[in-house]
């Protein structure tokens, strides 16, 4: 049974574990505020690049870019978001599984023999994604590559990546990442960057007014293949963002049962030192007077 000493001690490692989960909520929920700020910025950018993409496409032209030229794939690669530092719940463990489930559909859909490059951004889902290495399975991690980096490096990376799929190094590049809907919601979604899908380019298209009002210069395709990968670009900066807002709201909302974990604890605790307490104080009033009753 523990002592007075020992449950005061408990107590005191209870109540700052508690003020510490309250404060890191607190920390994250701000972060998550900023991120969300960044999405609200990052919004009308991309709007008006699919604007653009929906009056070039609203033209009788015939549209070539390498960058949506589906072909055969024998070379695919996964970049796989996930975190750089921990206390966030089964937000890793999740985004590994969703990214696993994205592995085995390319096998299915592309055959077995397949080679994958997985390009892992974030310390923990590298180290999960890294025992998966093999001959088939590649794992590059490219220096300035994390959960944290600029907008510029993101920019940089999606070049790199574009360029790789216009080399012929890759024929498929797929994003598996958790999209932020709210503070208790977010969305596993793996989502193909290259080549780029006709469907995202044509959700732009319901936003162009009439076209007659528009003179292309120099040419519709022209502008097309200009406009194409500022596009992708902004996707990546959203998804990037996305990704970074799911996991302070994963942090938040795990923190937040840690503190309520931790209350009860506390209650409990409290509850027992008391009851210790009123037993010890009993024992002492009843030693004292069975001393005045023999004298």
């Amino acid at each position: 049974m523990a002592t007075l000493r020992e449950l005061k001690t408990r107590i005191g490692s209870v109540a700052s574990s508690e003020k510490i989960t309250g404060a890191m909520k607190m920390i994250s929920s701000a972060k998550v505020h900023q991120n969300e700020q960044a999405l609200k910025k990052l919004a009308p950018f991309k709007e008006q690049i699919q604007s653009i993409m929906g009056h070039i496409l609203s033209t009788d032209e015939n549209f070539n870019s390498p960058l949506i030229e589906a072909r055969e794939v024998e070379h695919a690669s996964l970049v796989v978001f996930g975190s750089d530092d921990g206390l966030c719940g089964a937000y890793n463990m999740n985004i590994f599984k969703g990214f696993l489930v994205a592995l085995n559909k390319i096998k299915e859909t592309h055959g077995k023999d397949v080679k994958i490059t997985v390009y892992p951004v974030g310390s923990k889902i590298a180290k999960a994604v890294r025992r998966l290495e093999s001959d088939e399975l590649e794992v590059i991690i490219p220096a300035g590559v994390d959960s944290k980096m600029t907008g510029e490096r993101v920019t940089e990376f999606t070049h790199s990546l574009r360029d790789a799929f216009i080399s012929r190094q890759t024929d498929l590049v797929e994003v598996v990442y958790m999209k932020f809907v709210s503070m208790g919601r977010q969305i596993l979604t793996t989502d193909q960057l290259f080549p780029v899908l006709a469907d995202e380019l044509l959700q732009g298209e319901s936003r162009a007014e009439e076209n007659q009002l528009y003179i292309f210069e120099p040419d519709p395709n022209s502008i097309f293949n200009e406009v194409l990968p500022m596009f992708v670009t902004s996707t990546m900066q959203e998804i990037t963002v996305e990704n970074r807002a799911s996991e302070q709201a994963a942090r938040v909302m795990a923190m937040q049962a840690a503190n309520d974990n931790a209350k009860k604890l506390f209650e409990e605790l409290q509850l027992e030192y008391n009851k210790l307490r009123q037993e010890s104080i009993t024992t002492e009033l009843l030693d004292i007077l069975g001393g005045q009753v023999e004298r």
